[in-house]
Order: C-alpha cells, then structure tokens, then sequence
C-alpha cells in the first residue's frame, strides 16, 4: 500500500509492514552468504555480510522510531523525510539533502 504522499508522516502500520520486507530481505541475504564455502573472497564474504548486519541495526532503530513517533523525521534537520524516500529506504534516518552533506 503506497504512502499518502500528502500526509507528512507515514502511517505506522505502513511502515513496519515495509520494515518487515526490508528485515525479511536482508535476513535471507545473510542466510545465503553463511551457507558459502569459505573461498579466497572470505574478506568480500565478510563485508557483505557486516553490511546487511549494519542493515537489520539500522531497521532495528527504525522500529524504535516508530514507537516513539520519531519515524519519518530526518535526524540531521528536523524535517518530514519525503514518502517516496522512506518507501524506498525505510530505514533511512535522513532525508536526502542531510545524507548528502554526512557524506
């Protein structure tokens, strides 16, 4: 169910539902790299899977923002991140111009 991209923030129920396929996602991700043989990309194997682990904090946060009606707003500016970003990125705890400028 897409966003009422009218409303400033996004409704909860749509957001953990969103959250969930992220978490879903990223869980078999992981699943899959664990069942690799050990090869000579170990050190690529290894990055990948610390990514999708910094991936699944980062839904983890999201949830917690959510619960305490901060979910939707850019920690870097204040502001309502845009429906089309968090539809994308769920996660995300910026909105475009501040992930920008973090570097």
């Amino acid at each position: 169910m897409p966003l009422d991209v009218a409303r400033a923030e996004p409704h909860p129920d749509e957001a953990r539902q969103r959250l969930e396929h992220a978490r879903s996602s990223r869980l078999a991700q992981l699943e899959a790299l664990r069942g690799t043989g050990r090869t000579a990309e170990d050190h690529l194997l290894a990055a990948q899977r610390a990514a999708l682990e910094q991936v699944l904090k980062e839904i983890e946060a999201a949830h917690a923002r959510i619960d305490d009606g901060t979910y939707g707003i850019c920690l870097g500016c204040g502001k309502p991140i845009p429906a089309e970003r968090l539809e994308i990125l769920p996660y995300t705890r910026h909105c475009v111009t501040c992930r920008h400028q973090a570097g």
